[in-house]
C-alpha cells in the first residue's frame, strides 16, 4: 500500500445527517485513517455511509508508514485523531496492541471470516486477503508450481523480489518463510544464492518480469492477474505449498470517540456487502463464500502459510537485519 503522500482529509456527511436520520440509530463523526488506495478508499467509505448515514466520515489516506508518523505525532501530543484504523499489515497492529492502543472489540460481528484468520484478542480485524505469489513472464523456460522451485538452476539470476525494507507485504513473506519449519532462513539463503534481486517494491518487480528483464518474480497477487487480464504477457501462481499474505486489518483506538460508529464500520468491513465490494475493488475477501474477483482461483483451493504475528512483530528488525546482510543492501 504505497502512498506518493499524505492526502488531505476527506470529510463525507449525508443529506440525512441534516434530517436526523440513520440506519441503526448510529450517529456522530467518524474519523478514519487508512492505507487503502484512493479511489477504495472512497468507495468504502460511500458504501457504509448508505448504510448508516447519520455518520459524518472523515478520512485520511497514505501508506502505512506515513499514517503511523503522523498517528505517533499525535500520540506524542496527547491528541490521537482517528476512532479507526484500516492498515496493510498485522505487524502494525501488534505494536499498537502491545502499547495499550488498541480497544478489544468482541462486539464487532466476524461474517464469514475463517477461524484461523480471526484475533483471538479481538484487538484488530482481518479484512481481505492481499498473497503473495510467484509471477512468472509467459516465455520463462518452466512454470514454477512451489517456492522451492525458484531454486532450479534454470532460475539463476531470474528472479526479482521486493524489498521487505520497503514493502511490508514483502517483509511478511519473508518471516512467513523464516517461520515455515518447511523452508526457514536455509531457503532463503539458497534463493540468495541462486541469485535473487531484492528490487525495492512490488512495482518494480511487475516491471521486471512483464519486461522481461527477469523471468521469475516474487509480487503480490493482484498487481499481475490485472496486468494479465490488460494483455501483459505476465502469469500469477499460487504455489502448491503456500502463500504468504497480508490482510488489511482494521482496528478500534482505544482512545475512540465514537466507538458505536467505529463497531458499525468494521462490521460494515466484514458484512457480506463489504466483502463483495472488496471483491469487487479487485481484492480477494476475507470471506472464502464471497467470489473473488476475475482471474483469481477458488480460495478454498489457497493454502496460507501460518504466522505468528506477535512473533513476527518482536523478531521484525532482525528479520529486516538479517536480509539485508543476506544480500548486501
Amino acid at each position: 500500500m504505497a502512498a506518493a503522500g499524505l492526502a488531505s482529509s476527506r470529510l463525507l456527511a449525508s443529506p440525512a445527517l441534516a434530517q436526523g436520520g440513520s440506519t441503526g440509530g448510529i450517529t456522530g463523526p467518524l474519523v478514519l485513517y487508512t492505507s487503502q488506495l484512493e479511489p477504495d478508499a472512497a468507495q468504502t467509505v460511500e458504501a457504509f455511509r448508505a448504510r448508516h448515514p447519520g455518520v459524518t466520515v472523515e478520512w485520511i489516506r497514505a501508506g502505512t508508514g506515513q499514517i503511523m508518523t503522523r498517528l505517533r505525532a499525535e500520540i506524542a501530543a496527547g491528541q490521537p485523531r482517528p476512532d479507526v484504523l484500516l492498515l496493510a499489515d498485522s505487524l502494525t497492529f501488534e505494536g499498537l496492541r502491545s502499547e495499550g492502543r488498541l480497544r478489544p472489540s468482541p462486539e464487532v460481528q466476524l461474517g464469514g471470516t475463517p477461524p484461523a484468520q480471526v484475533d483471538a484478542a479481538r484487538g484488530y480485524f482481518a479484512t481481505k486477503l492481499i498473497t503473495t505469489g510467484i509471477v512468472h513472464h509467459a516465455r520463462a523456460p518452466f512454470v514454477p508450481k512451489a517456492w522451492t522451485d525458484l531454486l532450479d538452476p534454470r532460475a539463476r539470476n531470474q528472479v526479482a523480489m521486493p524489498s521487505p525494507a520497503v514493502s511490508g507485504a514483502a517483509a511478511i513473506h519473508v518471516t512467513a518463510l523464516a517461520q515455515n519449519p518447511a523452508l526457514g532462513w536455509s531457503y532463503v539463503e539458497r534463493l540468495v544464492q541462486n541469485g535473487v534481486q531484492a528490487r525495492g517494491g512490488n512495482g518494480p518487480v511487475m516491471q521486471a518480469v512483464a519486461g522481461a528483464e527477469r523471468a521469475f518474480g516474487i509480487a503480490i497477487d493482484y498487481l499481475p492477474i490485472r496486468e494479465a487480464a490488460r494483455g501483459a504477457p505476465v502469469r500469477f501462481v499460487f504455489p502448491e505449498d503456500g502463500v504468504s499474505a497480508i490482510t488489511e486489518p482494521a482496528a478500534i483506538l482505544s482512545t475512540a470517540r465514537n466507538v458505536p460508529a467505529a463497531i458499525a464500520f468494521l462490521d460494515f468491513l466484514l458484512s457480506r456487502e463489504g466483502q463483495q465490494l472488496a471483491s469487487r475493488q479487485g481484492f480477494l475477501p476475507i470471506d472464502p463464500e464471497v467470489a473473488p474477483p476475475a482471474g483469481f482461483p477458488d480460495p478454498k483451493s489457497i493454502r496460507i502459510m501460518p504466522l505468528d504475528a506477535a512473533r513476527a512483530a518482536a523478531d521484525q528488525a532482525e528479520i529486516l537485519r538479517r536480509f539485508a546482510a543476506l544480500t548486501g543492501g
